[in-house]
């Protein structure tokens, strides 16, 4: 395998964050960011690098301080005691916001997006100009406290340009917002807006779930109906950044029946069926009382035979969407997570049914992993772009 050149020289400090690295340092840097401590044998290898034009890049990476090198790991077998190279989390850290239609949510985490600190304030005022003050108010509030954070990103739910504009995010009512200047203005620091689902991918791709894998998709069930998908390593987004808007794909079978519609009038598509609203209502018919989704869960749980038939109605659902996206992209795992992943938890037998029903007989059987969800996981997901734009030097 032919290699890449040697790398651009790399700065000798990184007192204010590193200098955009480029060529071979900036894979090495990107692999140990997102893999772990690794020994210099499985890097060169990862990488398709000699040992010896390895050491030549990543001399002055450990000489700047940007690698560091960890205690001796001995082998179990005989063999040389190896050296992982390593990268110091506590060395740049990274805020991530979440906006919803009435709050935002805030973390502060290292450049590995594990959370640090964390914050969630009520927005008074949806306008921009309100809302960029605020969420400056909570980036000054942080940055008080840390004076190693290099960057912000916003997460929304709605349609982002380039990580820089909002098109359109319907919770808050905003068209054709260049929020990302805006809030760089307000705080000093680089800033960034990405779709809230996009930016979960990212961070599942880089520190979750989906680290290991080239392939995967990850579903998100709440309020909307979510879809990111990483094909040949590589988040997918689409020619005009919209790819994931799967909330109103029609679905077949029983669940088309059902009498929920959503807020555009369509019967048995995804928001109909799935979304916390639809959920909610559906509830409610069948248990003669006003409930919220969250309530049918617990109602479910606690074996209420009509809560446990809407929950298997939803997960069954839940199984056609997830055996539609098997059935195009054949995902190595299907991530399904947000507020209501409950649902495909309680429900987990009627989920399993319907993908095996639904899926294409050619198409392996996806693993699909339930993974429990806090609020704050879409400001992770935030961070996660941030601490990406900051180790890429976009």
């Amino acid at each position: 395998m032919s290699e890449t050149p040697d790398p651009a020289p790399v700065p000798t400090a990184v007192q204010h964050g590193w200098e955009p690295l480029a060529g071979s340092a900036q894979s090495v840097v990107l692999e140990v960011l997102r893999a772990g401590p690794r020994p210099r044998t499985e890097l060169a290898e990862r990488l398709g690098l000699s040992g010896p034009s390895l050491s030549r890049i990543t001399r002055p990476l450990l000489e700047a301080g940007i690698l560091v090198e960890r205690d001796v790991v001995q082998p179990t077998t005989t063999g040389r005691p190896s050296i992982p190279l390593d990268i110091d989390p506590d060395a740049h850290h990274f805020v991530g916001v979440k906006l919803t239609g009435d709050g935002l949510f805030a973390v502060a985490t290292d450049h590995r997006g594990r959370v640090l600190t964390e914050r969630e304030e009520s927005l008074s005022a949806t306008d921009v100009p309100a809302v960029v003050a605020r969420i400056a108010e909570v980036v000054r509030a942080l940055t008080a406290e840390d004076d190693r954070v290099r960057g912000v990103c916003v997460a929304l739910g709605g349609a982002t340009v380039g990580r820089r504009e909002v098109r359109r995010a319907p919770f808050l009512g905003w068209e054709d917002v260049p929020l990302a200047a805006l809030l760089t203005d307000a705080t000093g620091l680089p800033c960034s807006v990405e779709n809230d689902v996009r930016a979960l991918t990212h961070a599942e791709h880089w520190f979750g779930e989906g680290r290991d894998h080239r392939s995967f998709a990850l579903l998100t069930i709440g309020a909307g109906i979510g879809l990111g998908l990483v094909l040949g390593g590589t988040v997918v987004a689409g020619a005009h950044s919209t790819a994931g808007s799967i909330g109103h794909q029609r679905l077949g079978g029983a669940v088309a029946e059902s009498d929920v519609r959503c807020e555009f009038g369509h019967r048995g598509c995804a928001r109909a069926v799935l979304s916390e609203r639809a959920v909610s209502l559906a509830g409610s018919a069948a248990l003669g009382r006003e409930v919220t989704a969250t309530e049918l869960l617990d109602a479910a749980r606690d074996g209420d035979t009509a809560a446990r038939a809407v929950v298997d109605h939803a997960a069954e659902a839940l199984g056609l969407l997830v055996a539609d996206v098997v059935n195009v992209v054949d995902p190595e795992v299907v991530l399904l997570s947000g507020e209501l992943v409950g649902l495909a938890e309680t429900g987990r037998a009627a989920l399993d049914r319907s993908i095996e029903a639904a899926r294409h007989w050619s198409t392996p059987a996806p693993t699909v992993v339930v993974q429990p969800f806090r609020f704050n996981e879409w400001a992770r997901g935030a961070a996660a772009v941030a601490i990406q734009m900051h180790a890429l030097g976009a």
